[in-house]
């Protein structure tokens, strides 16, 4: 099984360098790379990745993109002066030549494709390369916006061709939008693209038609081409997070991509000039952990753009932690979209509906009149400054920024846990786990005893409970010093042991405890102070509970074909989950579990992206196939499968869709579309 994380960079790289003044394109400045690699190091990540040298791209890789023309055209430029320089940059749209520009865009394209073979060949699990000049916006046969040659479509066609794939995704995270990378495979049905971008009803560069949510690809291809429009500035970290759970996400489920290429531009972080976004460092956390469950893990991060050196920096190290296993921060800023993100949304769904199985039954319709388009014509400015007074306003913007990321960071970092994942040996099946798991001390039985007297004696009724219940407080106790990250524990009750450990997670100070039970619950904990939220999926209702703001009961049943669950969890678990934002995670398998093994795995992977991956598992001891699992799932040791994609039915969307309109308004990020009431612009 792969393990490590490749980082690709090669110094020479920032040798590409503007060498005239040129307002468009003095952004794009070599201290991106350098003042990246130099975070990477300050965070002590460039050790813990595996070191993968960079190479050029040979003119044949390069072919399988671009044509002979512009390929010469490039070569041509390394024996140019700096006037001749100029005169073939001015051909292009927002692109600069140096002589070193050629050698640094072919160590790009080999970077990238170093980083390919390496996750293909099982040498590395993952990985990021920092490269320049970045490509999404290069086309066939043109230079365009920074870019000189398309690296990450190059790679889509080499991993196509070398290993065979019949399914890539690429995520182009990105401000602006890749209309190179979209020209290239619009036609193809093999490479799912998607990219959200700054467009503001085509006012934004590149000012395209074609860069709308109507734009879904072309004959075989169409459906493979996902354009989310951001129509205004200032999108945040709940705008992202929404377009990943209402679009991407179950997309690329569907989908089932063999390899996941990121473009990944950080112009859509907090600070930056250009993109001008308010999404926090950490969300791309988040991005790249979601990421890490699709493609048995295969997932390949390449630079595109990002201009705020600051947030560009603490952008890559959250990317390249999240890679390397580490917990997610918790994320920070309002859980609720904004309305100019879901009408975007929103139509991007109505637009994808003919071509998805997971959309098929959903209630999808276009926004004609959207809410920004009346801010177009408050957008020219009667009283202009100049050209000299932005370029100050934009320095101290820049230097604010710096300021609140330096304070920013400070708050949201933690120290890694020195163990990752904990459980007991209280039955001796401890050996079963297949897994590096810690074992630790169960709790002595006078202690329990003293416990469960003083504060849990309603609960527990039986001595036979004390000795499970002593291995998991041992368990959670390391959880809540923040000795381990996660545990696992077995319980001939769960029903039990889960109400203790809620009990005793909020004595300990915990304001929001997340807890998910699969099975029959027989003790129902009391959620009317907040401190708790319950999500009990069972088969059946069980009677004696309403469902309210803190208790929510979802009655499925796997289907007998494969994974039907992705719809629940992508499309109502995640976004109530991200709207609570828990400090501790809790999830349980009971008796007459009506999920699958590969539905509770999926659970487990997707949610622990959620206080700072602190999650507690409880399962029926008799359940080792599930024990087994989870704790793959929680060492993160071996790459998720979940199963066979399976659609849902109209009957489990209709369910997904009363629960979405019972709790939208108090779990904002379920919203997805815009006759579901929206409280945030």
């Amino acid at each position: 099984m792969a393990s490590g994380t490749a980082l690709i960079y090669d110094e020479e790289m920032t040798t590409h360098k503007l060498l005239w003044s040129d307002p468009v394109c003095d952004i794009e400045v070599p201290e991106r790379l350098s003042s990246s690699y130099d975070q990477l190091k300050r965070y002590h990540l460039v050790e813990r990745c595996v070191h993968v040298p960079a190479r050029e791209g040979s003119k044949e890789e390069i072919l399988l993109v671009h044509s002979s023309e512009h390929l010469e055209v490039a070569k041509s430029t390394q024996t140019m002066n700096e006037e001749e320089l100029k005169k073939v940059s001015g051909n292009y749209d927002a692109f600069f030549f140096h002589p070193n520009t050629y050698r640094c865009a072919r160590l790009a394209v080999g970077a990238t494709l170093e980083l390919v073979d390496a996750v293909m060949s099982g040498k590395v699990r993952n990985g990021m390369a920092l490269v320049r000049p970045p490509g999404h916006h290069s086309q066939r046969n043109a230079a365009n916006g920074f870019c000189l040659f398309n690296n990450v479509a190059i790679a889509a066609e080499y991993a196509k061709l070398k290993y065979g794939l019949q399914r890539i995704l690429i995520v182009d995270w990105d401000v602006h939008h890749g209309q190179g990378t979209q020209y290239i495979f619009e036609e193809d049905p093999s490479v799912l693209y998607f990219s959200w971008h700054r467009y503001e009803h085509q006012e934004f560069w590149p000012s395209l038609k074609e860069s709308d949510y109507d734009a879904v690809g072309l004959g075989k291809g169409k459906g493979f081409n996902i354009n989310l429009p951001w129509n205004k500035v200032g999108m945040g970290n709940s705008d992202y997070l929404a377009a990943f759970f209402h679009v991407l996400l179950p997309m690329a489920f569907e989908f089932d991509p063999e390899l996941v290429i990121v473009s990944s531009g950080y112009d859509s972080g907090i600070g930056d000039p250009e993109g001008q976004m308010n999404a926090t460092p950490e969300v791309f956390a988040h991005l790249t952990h979601f990421l890490m469950q699709l493609a048995s893990g295969k997932l390949c991060v390449i630079l595109e753009g990002g201009y705020h050196l600051k947030s560009l920096s603490e952008s890559v190290c959250m990317t390249v932690k999240t890679l390397l296993g580490d917990p997610v921060p918790q994320i920070t800023g309002e859980m609720a979209p904004c309305l100019s993100a879901v009408e975007s949304i929103q139509n991007v769904r109505a637009a994808h509906k003919r071509y998805w199985k997971w959309l098929m039954y959903e209630d999808t319709s276009f926004l004609q009149n959207l809410s920004t388009k009346s801010h177009l014509l408050k957008k020219a400015n009667p009283n202009p400054s100049t050209e000299h007074e932005s370029k100050i306003t934009n320095s101290d913007e820049t230097v604010k920024v710096e300021r609140f990321l330096e304070l920013h960071m400070k708050n949201i970092l933690f120290p890694v846990p020195p163990i990752k994942t904990a459980t007991t040996d209280s039955k001796g099946s401890a050996h079963l786990l297949p897994v590096p798991v810690h074992f630790v001390k169960e709790m002595d039985k006078t202690e329990i005893k003293a416990l469960v007297s003083g504060f849990y004696a309603d609960i527990v009724k039986e001595d036979k409970n004390l000795l499970s219940l002593g291995s998991m407080l041992a368990i959670l106790d390391k959880i809540f010093k923040k000795e381990v990250c996660n545990g696992i524990a077995g319980s001939p009750t769960s029903s039990v042991s889960v109400a203790v450990a809620l009990r005793h997670s909020v004595r300990f100070g915990f304001q929001r405890v997340l807890c998910i039970f699969v099975g029959d619950l027989e003790i129902i904990p009391n959620t009317e102070d907040g401190k708790i939220l319950m999500i009990h999926i069972c088969e059946k209702e069980q009677s004696g509970k309403t469902r309210s703001k803190h208790y929510i009961s979802l009655n499925w049943k796997e289907d007998a074909e494969g994974n039907d669950f992705f719809s629940a969890v992508l499309g109502f678990i995640l976004p109530v989950a991200y709207s609570y934002q828990p400090n501790l995670t809790v999830i349980a398998v009971g008796p007459n579990r009506s999920l699958g093994i590969s539905g509770i795995s999926l659970l487990f992977s997707l949610l622990q992206g959620l206080a700072e991956s602190r999650i507690f598992a409880v399962i029926e001891d008799t359940e080792i196939n599930v024990m087994q699992s989870v704790a793959k799932a929680l060492v993160g040791a071996s790459a998720p499968h979940f199963g066979v994609y399976v659609p849902p039915t109209q009957e489990k969307v209709n369910k997904i869709k009363i629960l979405r309109d019972q709790f939208q308004q108090e779990w904002k990020m379920l919203q997805c579309s815009v006759k579901d009431g929206i409280s945030r612009d």
